[in-house]
């Protein structure tokens, strides 16, 4: 009995098992939990294995229900239930389970059709589960309540989110202006910067003021 599934990556080296909340209506939010604590994903690093199991654990409390190692085949592992996720990056690449024939013999795997898929739970609910799990100095708090916005529209007051690599937390920052030449080697004409590393009151020409990407996270605007 449970609600099984196994996250694993292309390279198939690594399994983690889910015995519970192994839908998809969990895993994309899991991932995406992971992908806004700035954590490494697996696809690119091993310890990301280790940070899904983090946030699992910290959501199912106790000593069960979760579990790791070294994967064989997609047909060994395939637990039943919500069978193996594959995932590149922080997103679901592939879905799979066993394909059986008329007598019920495996003959094979086959992606999860849409209909297949759970969708019990919903997406912001579930990242505001995992954020109430973790111990209170990791949880990403009202960053979660982030709105989207081009980077070519952010206005001067705007509080954009910026991760700190160094500490691995976000940080609201203000937008101070916009950038009127070459910072670091790269033209800043009319980018936002923010009020994070200033020189005698200058934020201008420091690179890691300027918003890395077309789309950022702020706090919503009044």
């Amino acid at each position: 009995m449970g609600n099984r599934a196994v996250i694993t990556t292309p390279e198939r080296k690594v399994g983690v098992y889910l015995h519970w909340n192994g839908g998809r209506d969990t895993v994309e939010p899991l991932l995406k939990y992971c992908e806004l604590q700035g954590y490494r994903a697996p696809s690119s690093d091993e310890y990301g294995f280790a940070r899904i199991c983090q946030v699992m654990g910290n959501f199912f409390g106790g000593s069960l229900s979760l579990g790791v190692g070294a994967y064989t085949t997609d047909r060994q592992m395939d637990p039943g239930d919500n069978g193996i996720y594959v995932i590149e990056g922080w997103s679901i690449a592939d879905h799979l389970r066993t394909e059986y024939d008329s007598d019920w013999n495996p003959v094979g795997m086959r992606s999860f059709r849409p209909s297949e898929e759970e969708d019990w739970h919903e997406f912001d609910d579930m990242l505001r589960a995992f954020d109430a799990s973790m111990p209170e100095e990791l949880r990403l708090g009202e960053f979660l309540d982030s709105a989207e916005v081009p980077a070519s529209e952010l206005q001067v007051g705007d509080e954009v989110w910026m991760f700190d690599d160094i500490y691995g937390k976000w940080e609201a920052c203000p937008v101070a202006g916009f950038g009127d030449g070459v910072v670091n080697g790269l033209d800043r004409t009319g980018k936002a910067y923010v009020k994070l590393y200033g020189s005698n009151g200058d934020y201008s020409q420091n690179p890691n003021n300027y918003p890395q990407g077309e789309v950022c996270r702020i706090r919503p605007r009044n």
